[in-house]
């Protein structure tokens, strides 16, 4: 199953209320009320992934970068409303507002000796977010004090290459009629980890599930591949294009894929947006014409699945797409992770359409 590797966490997590806007730090193990609407409800809790990088400019002062971060606030900032009700919309965060919460956390005097070790080591960095109801209760209304908190840790690899997948048609993401698909939500993350569950079953070793969209009324085939179980999917053809999933209330607007994007259509490659349905991949897969089924997301950029066995409602082998690594396109999405990771480190220029944001503490 995929998780991060090498994973090192800060000693001290951010917390700020939003009904006071008061902001203090907390112990990193720091616990909520085991009687919480979050807890026993599901109720506020979203939450967002963003990469950044440390380092010491000339002046010798620590300085953090991030990549289009302003889209990781603003998604954040959707998965707030969408968790309080309509007369609490007043206190969700500005997105000047989250940047100073998340900037002031970083400098913090305690957290500069764990983020100077990060720039030393030119760590992969990654600031969570999340929610949570503050307050002692079991019932069943919005929250009665909402909090954000934050953690930041370094880690080394999550996921990686190579790594096989599975199809999951007979399970669900998210119900697009909700509107839940497209923000970070805890109760979509659990069916992601039940689908890799799902997927062991049939495939011992394998790290992913691929998910199909929610109308299950169709016939399997018309059905529409979505995104894997926490990252969004990218298909690369034989004849050198690479199709991305468009956006909807069922698929997550992932910050990464964006970028990544970006990188591939100035270095020529045709990024086509449009529905793939299950049976095209079927077919495509049947006549060797799909080079590689990418996973793409902020912590682990971009990983080219090596196999991905296709099931039908039974849960029995269709056919598998396996890599072809020998075609261009396929070393090419393979550079597109290290160079992502390059523009935060001041290495490869910033694409058309992105935006660098840097924070000397």
């Amino acid at each position: 199953m995929a998780h991060f590797e090498g994973i090192q966490w800060a000693s001290k997590q951010m917390r700020y209320l939003l009904n006071t806007k008061k902001q203090e730090l907390l112990e990193s193990d720091a616990k909520v009320y085991a009687v919480s609407r979050s807890v026993h409800y599901g109720l506020f809790l979203a939450f967002e992934g963003i990469r950044f990088f440390c380092e010491k400019n000339a002046k010798g002062k620590l300085v953090i970068i991030f990549l289009n971060w302003h889209k990781n606030l603003e998604r954040f900032q959707r998965g707030i409303a969408f968790n309080l009700g309509s007369e609490q919309q007043t206190i969700v965060p500005t997105i000047p507002e989250l940047v100073e919460m998340f900037i002031d956390y970083f400098r913090a005097p305690e957290m500069q000796p764990f983020l100077n070790e990060m720039a030393e080591k030119s760590a992969q960095g990654y600031l969570r977010p999340f929610t949570i109801d503050e307050d002692q209760s079991i019932g069943v209304t919005f929250p009665a004090n909402p909090a954000i908190r934050a953690v930041v840790c370094r880690y080394d690899q999550y996921l990686g290459e190579p790594f096989t997948g599975v199809v999951i048609p007979n399970m669900v993401r998210a119900i697009g009629i909700n509107q839940t698909g497209c923000l970070k939500l805890g109760v979509n993350y659990l069916m992601s980890v039940k689908a890799v569950d799902a997927a062991k079953k049939i495939l011992p070793g394998a790290a992913s599930a691929l998910f199909l969209d929610d109308m299950v009324h169709l016939p399997l085939d018309a059905r529409k591949i979505t995104e894997w179980d926490s990252s969004c999917c990218l298909i690369a053809l034989q004849d050198g294009t690479v199709v991305k999933i468009p956006e909807s209330n069922l698929i997550l607007p992932s910050i990464t894929i964006q970028g990544v994007t970006a990188l591939l259509r100035q270095k020529g490659v045709t990024v086509v947006e449009r529905d793939f349905s299950y049976g095209e991949l079927i077919e495509r897969t049947r006549a060797n014409q799909i080079v590689a089924i990418c996973s793409v997301g902020t912590a682990g950029i971009l990983n080219r699945c090596d196999q991905l066995l296709l099931i039908d409602q039974n849960n029995q082998p269709l056919t598998t797409q396996k890599a072809n690594k020998f075609a261009d396109i396929y070393a090419i999405l393979g550079e597109m992770k290290s160079t992502y990771w390059q523009i935060f480190q001041g290495k490869y220029p910033v694409p058309a359409g992105m935006q660098l944001y840097q924070y000397e503490l």
